[in-house]
């Protein structure tokens, strides 16, 4: 069979099991069914692919994201399962090393998902019933058609009984296309083309292999280049170099000339950077002391910004002054030595940041945000890193970003196997009577959190809950912490009662097995 006519009819076996699978369902065991389908009918389709570098290691990372869906069913890992499956597509469709380019190569299939499936579609019209034939076909009935249809008619005048026969026909004929348009649901219809279009996503290859081949040409190492001073003068690095350096960024001594630049830039960063480290390390590391009038979240977020500044900065000065020859000039040492300097003192603000955030989790317990600041760290971190192996090994940017897009990887698949809502709520309640409980938090927190806000459903007795537009719609009056939580209650079960074993999950099941049936139910819907 055609390769075009076997991707056609997976697409549409494929669109047809999104639709069974997916149709006012959530995503869970079903993502299960459906992932097998695909990355069966990928391997299937590209048998080679298993040999290509970085399909292992995806394929990894989307397996433990897909058992996090259905273990811990969370947003995270609903967007981690999906982004670890484009990309583990694209690397098997394609040749890649760098997540950036696999990225822009998953885009292009989205764009080119049309063209592309009607092309797998032309075989099946050159082996399809020949439009000549159908059309010679059609003009041999249309006059025994009418003929017929003229005596239908008089034979309907002429006799009673044979009229009715054919009322009762028309009415049932009647009766099944009224059936026929009750069973058909545009809104089914609409998602049967979105399974379509996400089947065709996985599973055909862009014609475009720009992306691809743009990957395949990035080196990870710096090679020294012959100086070809026009080319130089010409380019943008020169207009930013020459804006601050004059004519010392001309002729034969640019590179010594750009080099001091270097170090005395370095020289006053790592000064500044140093002054702020050692108040740090006085106030913050060993001298900090809380109380109730200190603002924790400006404390933390001040720090956090201040970081961001300095790592985009450090980043950007690094990968100027270390783009080119400059790596190979004889007499960089200080040049280095700064820039290791400039590294180690940044990673010294990562760990003052840190603190601040440690001190915001003991004394005001865990959020969204908190978590984030360090998962910010970690990456920063790992940026850190790559910038001074680019240094001291003489790689180039690709290098740097594409390692750094592996590292986010890598993240994003061990944070989707958390359950951060259950351990937010877990410590916060936890810890009750040292920090403060944000009731409206706690309560905005995922279904799986409910049977811990049942353990400790005392606190819901110590704040009222902001008024929030659609409780108040509903109800036309505030409702109380406690009573916000038992609709929450009643709608988490009376969601599951719509559901089929299609959406069943570890999360959910866990909070059935524990969490009280209350004993007004909402409506069933």
């Amino acid at each position: 069979m055609n390769k075009s006519i076997r991707k056609s009819l997976l697409i549409i076996t494929g669109a047809i099991l999104f639709n069974l699978l997916f149709w006012q369902e959530k995503l869970a065991v079903n993502m299960l069914l459906f992932d097998g389908f695909v990355l069966g009918s990928v391997f299937y389709l590209y048998p080679l692919a298993w040999a290509k570098p970085g399909v292992k290691g995806l394929c990894l990372a989307h397996l433990l994201t897909l058992g996090a869906l259905v273990f811990q069913n969370t947003l995270l890992s609903k967007l981690a399962c999906s982004i670890t499956l484009l990309l583990l597509v694209s690397f098997v469709q394609y040749l890649h090393r760098s997540v950036w380019y696999a990225a822009g190569s998953a885009f292009m299939n989205m764009v080119m998902m049309v063209p592309s499936f009607a092309e797998s579609l032309s075989p099946l019209k050159r082996h399809g019933l020949p439009a000549t034939g159908l059309r010679k076909g059609l003009r041999f009935l249309v006059i025994p058609l009418v003929i017929t249809a003229a005596f239908l008619g008089i034979y309907a005048l002429a006799n009673a009984v044979f009229r009715e026969v054919l009322t009762d026909v028309g009415v049932a004929v009647q009766h099944w296309i009224t059936h026929l348009f009750t069973w058909f649901s545009w809104a089914r219809f609409g998602f049967l083309l979105l399974g379509l279009f996400v089947c065709g996503v996985l599973l055909l290859k862009a014609s475009v292999v720009f992306f691809s081949e743009k990957d395949m040409r990035q080196v990870n190492d710096l090679y020294r280049r012959r100086g070809n001073f026009k080319a130089w003068k010409k380019s943008g690095w020169f207009d930013l170099l020459s804006l601050f350096m004059g004519r010392f960024a001309n002729g034969t001594m640019a590179l010594r000339n750009e080099n001091t630049v270097g170090i005395t830039s370095l020289f006053l960063l790592n000064l500044l950077l140093f002054s702020i480290n050692s108040i740090d390390v006085v106030y913050v590391w060993f001298g900090f002391r809380y109380n109730d009038s200190l603002n924790l979240s400006a404390y933390v977020h001040e720090g956090t910004g201040l970081l961001i500044l300095s790592i985009v900065l450090a980043m950007a000065v690094l990968l100027f002054f270390f783009r080119g020859n400059l790596n190979f000039y004889t007499r960089n040492k200080w040049l280095r030595y700064g820039a290791i300097a400039w590294i180690v003192q940044n990673m010294i603000l990562v760990v003052s940041v840190f603190i601040r955030d440690y001190y915001y989790f003991v004394h005001m317990g865990l959020a969204y945000k908190r978590i984030g600041v360090v998962v910010f760290l970690v990456m920063v971190l790992a940026g850190l890193v790559t910038v001074f192996l680019k240094i001291q090994w003489k790689k180039s940017n690709y290098f740097l970003f594409r390692v750094n897009a592996w590292v986010a990887v890598v993240v994003l698949t061990l944070c989707s196997l958390v359950h951060w809502d259950l351990l937010i709520a877990e410590h916060n309640l936890a810890r009750k009577g040292k920090v403060p409980v944000d009731v409206n938090f706690l309560l905005s927190l995922s279904d799986r959190t409910l049977p811990v806000i049942e353990q400790n459903k005392e606190v819901l007795d110590t704040a009222f809950l902001r008024q929030m537009d659609e409780v108040n719609y509903i109800y036309r009056d505030r409702v109380t912490p406690m009573a916000y939580f038992t609709i929450r209650k009643q709608s988490f079960f009376a969601e599951q009662d719509r559901y089929s074993w299609l959406s069943w999950n570890l999360a959910d099941a866990t909070v059935k097995q524990e969490l009280p049936r209350p004993l007004i139910s909402l409506v069933k819907q």
